[in-house]
């Protein structure tokens, strides 16, 4: 996975205007991309982290995103907390810049959104929205055809639309390559943190390894990226004591240590400063959370 220099993808919309995609899990179509398509994705199954642009946060079954044309993404299952395959994960509809601005010009009712499709630029992720509801209008975009297909899509536009909580994703807008090879060997070092996080991995490791002096890999990092290179690797690791936390009862001080960091206080230092809770508390709230979305509806 490279937050940089993500796979790109070509969506075929040459018989459909929108196209739908439903798969499972594990599957070569988790992957980290973009491409030039808006995404509805509601996740189904299973919980991990969300990387959209420069944002890295929690998903869970019920999540509902919305990435705009060219954000890189990818939704990547905690195989801690979720050891067994699933054959739903992801629900998801594709569909054009250009087919949002010939219904809007068709129909000028429709400019009211624009705000939703500016927001999309950073990534939007739906908090709260009904799981269920959204499941039964991608069904319905899923098992019909023609002006019904699109009737339903548009329905479901409207609904999230006027979703009162939508929450920005990516901060800063990742720079595409566009054949530099430089943000290419930078691709590389971020690839390198997210398998190896636990490492120890300085920054003269990176530059090296990117081929740079300190100060301009430090410089052509936080450019291309959007955070300087210490803030993303503590980033990573703190996305996984996340996971460790809701997943285990190890100790605190334990996970510290697995997920890269070298001293405790250290960690609760970032952790506090990352999630705006202690770890002890955020494990609290995770578990409580996942307790009262797996009780059954009354």
């Amino acid at each position: 996975m490279s937050i940089v220099q993500p796979e790109f993808e070509y969506v075929d919309r040459a018989t459909d205007s929108i196209r739908y995609l439903e798969h499972g899990w594990p599957t070569e179509l988790c992957r980290w991309h973009s491409h030039k398509e808006y995404e509805l994705h509601l996740v189904i199954a299973t919980s991990g982290r969300a990387f959209v642009g420069d944002y890295i946060g929690d998903f869970r079954a019920g999540s509902l995103f919305l990435i705009g044309p060219d954000v890189p993404h990818n939704w990547i299952t905690d195989e801690v907390a979720n050891p067994e395959a699933v054959d739903l994960r992801d629900m998801l509809v594709q569909f054009s810049q250009e087919s949002i601005d010939q219904l809007t010009v068709a129909f000028p009712e429709f400019q009211e959104m624009a705000p939703l499709w500016e927001l999309a630029r950073s990534g939007i992720e739906f908090v709260g929205f009904d799981a269920t509801f959204a499941r039964g209008h991608l069904e319905r975009i899923r098992n019909t055809r023609g002006a019904e297909k699109i009737a339903a899509f548009l329905r479901f536009l409207v609904r999230i639309n006027e979703h009162a909580e939508k929450r920005a994703l990516s901060v800063i807008r990742v720079n595409q390559p566009e054949g530099n090879s430089k943000q290419a060997r930078i691709g590389d070092v971020v690839d390198f943190i997210s398998q190896n996080y636990t490492e120890e991995i300085t920054l003269e490791m990176a530059a090296d390894m990117a081929g740079m002096s300190a100060p301009a890999f430090s410089r052509n990092f936080q450019k291309a990226t959007g955070n300087k290179f210490i803030e993303f690797v503590n980033r990573v690791r703190i996305g996984q004591a996340c996971s460790l936390l809701y997943a285990t009862d190890d100790p605190v001080s334990s996970i510290c240590y697995e997920v890269g960091f070298q001293n405790l206080a250290n960690f609760n230092r970032h952790f506090l400063k990352m999630k705006e809770m202690p770890p002890t508390a955020y494990r609290d709230l995770a578990r409580s959370e996942l307790m009262r979305r797996d009780r059954p509806n009354r």
